[in-house]
């Protein structure tokens, strides 16, 4: 794909001054740049809790039109509003247009889950939309499997894909189907946007990582990563990791 369906965002640095979001490294990193822009089909926002990853990825899906709790942009649905005033702040370069997209993010994957089964409730959705999704309840199956026959069934491809961790609903087997997935929707055209903490999906070939930290966002080798360095001395010797940080806590 030569051009991706977002390659850019331009943030208007328009917050209202006592917005609590101009406390957040990523806005203050946005404040000062206006701009961050995408150069692969494929990028991670990596980064420690509370850096914005997961704010900014929220305001990305929301400017672009898709459902603030997840799904796409025909889901309506809200359990409570909580996504930030940042998405509109944000003006996406969008020079492809997508034929399919999803927001999915595993926090609210129930209630994608139950929005769906509401929907089939009504006779007005003939064939029943749980048949895109696979024929079978989300609710029914764990939240691994649900996760993952909405990339295998509903990913269409030429589409945009935005990812909120889904690390959190997938065991590391897991992980490496979705990273299969990703592979055979990104040779279909597609483009995804993903938060991550996993050190194994930040391995898919090509990607871009952009590491979020209190110094702005910055983009890094997978080896440079944070994630990558403490798993890594972790799993080399645990035993060792584990004395140090139980002996500091007594």
């Amino acid at each position: 794909m030569s051009a991706r369906y977002i390659d850019s965002i331009l943030f208007d640095n328009k917050l209202d001054k006592d917005s609590y979001l101009k406390d957040l490294a990523v806005v203050k990193y946005l404040s000062y740049k206006r701009q961050l822009s995408f150069s692969s089909n494929v990028t991670f926002f990596v980064g420690e809790n509370g850096t914005g990853k997961s704010t900014l990825i929220e305001a990305i899906a929301v400017a672009y039109g898709f459902n603030a709790e997840g799904g796409t942009k025909n889901f309506n649905f809200s359990t409570g509003k909580t996504h930030s005033e940042l998405c509109k702040h944000l003006i996406l370069s969008k020079p492809g247009h997508a034929k399919d997209g999803f927001f999915l993010r595993a926090e609210s994957l129930y209630n994608v889950a139950t929005n769906i089964d509401n929907m089939d409730k009504l006779p007005s959705f003939d064939p029943p939309v749980i048949e895109s999704y696979g024929g079978v309840s989300l609710h029914e199956q764990s939240h691994g499997e649900s996760f993952l026959a909405i990339v295998q069934n509903r990913f269409r491809g030429n589409g945009l894909y935005i990812l909120d961790e889904p690390e959190a609903a997938l065991s590391p087997m897991r992980l490496l189907t979705l990273m299969v997935e990703i592979d055979t929707l990104v040779k279909k055209d597609s483009q995804f946007i993903i938060a991550t903490h996993s050190p194994i999906l930040m391995t898919f070939p090509g990607a871009e990582i952009l590491e979020f930290s209190q110094k702005g966002i910055e983009k890094v080798n997978y080896r440079d990563t944070e994630h990558y360095q403490i798993t890594k001395r972790f799993l080399d010797n645990p035993e060792k990791m584990l004395h140090y940080l139980l002996t500091e806590t007594d």
